[in-house]
């Protein structure tokens, strides 16, 4: 492997999630920041290409795509429930 490749891997890896039945995944958000997409509105569109190259290849797009919330805190302390990919 090239040097490019394993530095490529180590950050997938840094950010990588495991569920509790062993399965890998990641967060949407953190791979946002990772591509460099500075914009969520940006990364939302690859995201949405993504799941029609899964419908388009029979491939269930609600197993390879789970839509979650998780509470954000913002700038004044206060705290609320945002969807996120």
């Amino acid at each position: 492997m090239n040097d490019k490749l394993l530095s490529s891997k180590a950050i997938f890896d840094s950010i990588k999630h495991i569920d509790e039945n062993g399965k890998e995944y990641w967060e949407a958000r953190e791979l946002q920041k990772v591509l460099e997409y500075t914009e969520w509105r940006n990364f939302e569109k690859v995201i949405d290409k993504a799941k029609k190259a899964c419908k388009t290849n029979n491939s269930n797009v609600s197993y390879q795509f789970v839509d979650i919330n998780k509470p954000i805190t913002g700038g004044k302390g206060n705290t609320e429930i945002q969807e996120r990919k």
